[in-house]
């Protein structure tokens, strides 16, 4: 196992350095709220489109997307190329919405379209997700990759130094800092990986003949039979869409890039790019970890996967920039995923229960949050390193707890005259469900797969909410302003720029070709 020598050092220090740089500059004169949370509203779509894939692509994806293809094959590959499908559905469907409506937050939308109640609710399950999920799960995974590398040092204190350090200058640059050092996070992120596929191909003389003799073809598959551990074919185009959904058109980190657009031309623009961007892990993430099977027999746990290629294959020097990617992928999340969160603890109840504070007090609260968050997260993601796996402890999550969300939100963009009550009391009953059948299937009682229990999940809640709204009937009638909401989803396609729809169709073949070549 290679040992880090002076030049890895030296090469993450020098990224260190311009990270920080990057932070301080766009920090300078950045006080307000709209600066601080949408960037003033002024990005472009490569920038965003690149923000969206490094804020993606972190370093639990670069950890579990190997570890779930080295234990069950590719087809963990699914959730990338879906996204991208998501992305363009909300291209066309949510954008348009999202930009007429010059929102803040995914929470905001809900009041405009249903009431304060499902503003509230959807913000507080966004956080938890946000924290526990994805900044838990990326410090963790930070962690993880440091102590591998470096002997003697300790989880908790290397998440606690990572959640500091991204805090300090998410904090102080706001979206505009998270967004320019994600362009840099991106290249460097893509680079890193392609740069251990190639080794890692190198070990069966750069033939993918010599691969397919080597590795068992249901490995090499995305297309997988309804008893796979990973993701079977009905999971596959049931839960995997709808956990899609939430994560690219609902989740605060995510949309908030969208939101910072300068147009609608420029935020259809960067959802096509980032679409195009997001097959790329098939090949540079998740075939590497399943090549390395023959080479890398017995280990023990799935997370130990990608930090043992990288220990074991590459040379020294290059150690360093493979490293460099991903702790660009690391910050990129955390700085993503904090700002989102601060933006939705300051908008959503700090803002409404102080509505006297100055822009200049509201962007000092959101500061605060900033570093609050993080401390949590710091706390909570040592602990799932007692999880059975980083992958599956992301998505299984997601799927029990996001797939009522997403019912809710498409219900109410497509009925105008679902009312706010059904709307909150068919979300509850979706999550009593919810939390029912995470124990009946943890337990084993119910040996259905998560994917599977998504979908399951996404159409209960669309009944319950369709009962509920039969039975209060009249007295749930929503405002005509929040039903607008509804019609401006439905005028959706008619407000897609041409070229926007022209890499739609582009982007869609192309990701057919590659599904059906490794079907």
């Amino acid at each position: 196992m290679n040992n880090l020598e002076l030049g890895d050092f030296a090469v993450i220090a020098v990224y260190f350095l311009i990270v920080t740089a990057i932070g301080y500059k766009t920090a300078r004169g950045r006080t307000t709220p709209n600066e601080l949370f949408l960037a003033g509203r002024t990005l472009g779509p490569m920038a965003i489109g690149f923000s969206l894939f490094a804020s993606n692509i972190s370093s639990d994806t670069l950890i579990g997307l190997p570890g779930a293809a080295y234990q069950h094959g590719i087809s963990a590959a699914n959730y990338e190329w879906m996204a991208g499908v998501v992305l363009m559905f909300a291209a066309i469907f949510v954008l348009p919405v999202l930009m007429r409506a010059r929102v803040t937050t995914m929470p905001e939308l809900m009041e405009r379209r249903f009431d304060s109640r499902l503003r509230k609710y959807l913000s507080v399950i966004t956080l938890f997700l946000s924290i526990i999920l994805d900044t838990a799960g990326t410090l963790y995974a930070g962690g993880l990759i440091v102590t591998t590398f470096i002997p003697g040092t300790n989880l908790w204190e290397v998440c606690a130094l990572l959640a500091l350090f991204t805090s300090v200058y998410t904090a102080f640059g706001g979206l505009k800092a998270v967004v320019y050092t994600d362009v840099l996070q991106a290249v460097v992120l893509i680079g890193g990986s392609a740069a251990m596929t190639w080794i890692i191909f190198g070990e069966f003389d750069h033939s993918w003949s010599n691969v397919k003799e080597a590795v068992s073809p249901e490995r090499l598959s995305l297309i997988r039979p309804l008893d796979d551990p990973s993701v079977p074919w009905l999971g596959l185009i049931t839960g995997v869409p709808i956990v899609g959904f939430y994560y690219w058109a609902m989740n605060q980190y995510v949309v908030q890039r969208l939101l910072g657009a300068r147009d609608i031309r420029a935020a259809g623009r960067a959802s096509i790019f980032a679409a195009a961007l997001k097959l790329l892990p098939i090949f540079i993430m998740t075939i590497p970890g399943a090549m390395v099977v023959p080479l890398l027999p017995g280990l023990e746990h799935p997370d130990q996967v990608y930090p043992t290629m990288v220990a074991e294959f590459t040379p020294v020097g290059l150690t360093g920039l493979i490293l460099a990617g991903l702790i660009a992928a690391l910050m990129s999340t955390l700085s993503s995923t904090l700002n989102a969160s601060a933006t939705l603890l300051t908008v959503d109840f700090i803002q409404p229960a102080r509505p006297k504070l100055s822009d200049a007090e509201l962007a000092k609260w959101g500061r605060i949050c900033t570093f609050v968050l993080a401390a949590i997260a710091a706390l909570w993601g040592p602990m799932i390193q007692y999880f059975s796996g980083l992958w599956t402890y992301l998505q299984q999550v997601f799927a029990f707890v996001a797939s009522p969300l997403v019912a809710t939100f498409l219900m109410g963009l497509w009925f105008k005259s679902l009312g706010p009550s059904a709307a909150l009391r068919g979300l509850g009953c979706g999550h009593a469900l919810s939390a029912v059948l995470f124990v009946l299937v943890e337990t084993g009682v119910l040996p259905i797969h998560f994917t599977i229990i998504g979908g399951i999940l996404f159409v209960a809640t669309a009944l319950f909410t369709a009962l509920w709204a039969r039975i209060l009937g009249t007295r749930d009638t929503p405002a005509a302003s929040d039903a607008r909401i509804a019609l401006l989803a439905k005028e959706g396609l008619e407000r897609v720029p041409r070229d926007v729809m022209i890499g739609i169709v582009i982007v869609s073949v192309l990701t057919a070709v590659i599904v059906y070549a490794l079907r």
